[in-house]
């Protein structure tokens, strides 16, 4: 295929600037030719920076959808706009990738994975830490089968003190929620994806805004506003998967410790474990001894040679765009993000309700 992708992006805040445009702007097969935000200055100076002379600006995505000569639509809105705009763009013939979370509910999920498979198009859901280093590297060896059966995780997400104080972060209608369906997916769909298994049984919940409602707080940040924080400030999930596996998922933006992670998880398998609390590590037992085995990727730099110097950002853009290309699996697949969307639902369910949430698959 010689010709070039033609892309249109929806939403042009902070991570349309920062991830999809860069990242996108790098690749020779793409031509990003059309913006639209609610805020028409916002996509104009997006456009001015990305587009072409001939680069088209727009308030009303419908309006772009129109565009026939668009192949590939980006969706990075407010979580609630993620489903509406994706299912549209889809049934309009673009193949889409939206911003995590896939959706704020698992019923507008559905219908985003439904649209994909009715229109034949291709969707993908932006979850970039699956593109860093570490985890290419320590998927090959989950998926070789190095650690077994891998049937205790953890999922983590804590930050001691950074609450996004911007944007629609603190507003629970657009957001849907608060550091679980924001940072917790992430970490969340990097559990999954390396034990591949994507079939919950239970999930018990508990969501806290205990911090949240401190006025002039230390953050990484400026300060909250208690009055505007409607989201929780930690999450915590217990998930039992159908094989009796387990996973611990948890969650923060703002909690009392110093045990800090973010997208990253700890694998316990019959093989093996591994974890990325410091570094990439491997842990095992070989003729009688047990070991652990630190890596070193490319990433952390070796004397006068700095690797690819290919970001997880960049990768994930290119294997998106070289998927639509090649008319091949996306890496990150709907019904695989579509999992996540369930458990996190379940999750907040559990923690409103005090009952555990059980699947019916």
């Amino acid at each position: 295929m010689s010709k070039k992708l033609k892309v249109g992006i929806i939403g042009c805040g902070g991570i349309a600037r920062g991830k999809h445009l860069p990242s996108l702007a790098k690749l020779e097969k793409v031509e990003v030719i059309a913006f639209c935000d609610i805020i028409r200055e916002r996509a104009e100076e997006v456009a001015d920076e990305y587009g072409g002379k001939d680069a088209k600006v727009y308030e009303d995505y419908y309006e772009l959808l129109k565009d026939s000569s668009i192949d590939v639509v980006h969706v990075c809105t407010p979580n609630n706009y993620h489903a509406e705009i994706t299912v549209a763009a889809l049934e309009a013939g673009k193949h889409v990738m939206c911003e995590k979370p896939m959706a704020i509910s698992s019923e507008e999920g559905r219908k985003m994975v439904e649209a994909a498979t009715r229109t034949g198009k291709k969707l993908t859901i932006g979850y970039q830490n699956r593109f860093r280093p570490d985890s290419q590297y320590l998927h090959k060896r989950c998926s070789n089968g190095e650690l077994g059966e891998i049937y205790y995780a953890k999922a983590h997400a804590i930050r001691r003190r950074a609450v996004p104080t911007w944007g629609v972060f603190l507003d629970a209608e657009k957001q849907g929620g608060g550091p679980l369906i924001d940072i917790g997916t992430h970490a969340l769909d990097l559990t999954l994806w390396m034990m591949n298994n994507y079939k919950p049984h239970v999930v018990m919940g508990s969501t806290f805004q205990k911090l949240g409602k401190k006025a002039n707080a230390a953050n990484a940040w400026e300060s909250w506003n208690p009055a505007e924080f409607k989201v929780e400030d930690s999450a915590f999930g217990f998930i039992k998967m159908e094989d009796g596996s387990t996973i611990v998922l948890e969650s923060s933006w703002a909690l009392n410790t110093l045990d800090e992670d973010e997208a990253k998880c700890t694998l316990c398998g019959t093989e093996g474990g591994a974890d990325m609390k410091d570094g990439l590590r491997i842990n095992g037992e070989k003729y009688g001894k047990l070991y652990t085995e630190k890596i070193a990727l490319e990433s952390d730099g070796v004397a006068f040679f700095s690797g690819t110097g290919e970001s997880a950002a960049d990768l994930e853009i290119r294997l998106w765009i070289d998927a639509i290309l090649n008319d091949t699996e996306p890496v990150v697949k709907p019904e695989e993000s579509l999992v996540v969307t369930e458990i996190l639902e379940a999750i907040y369910q559990s923690a409103k309700t005090g009952e555990p949430v059980f699947f019916n698959k």
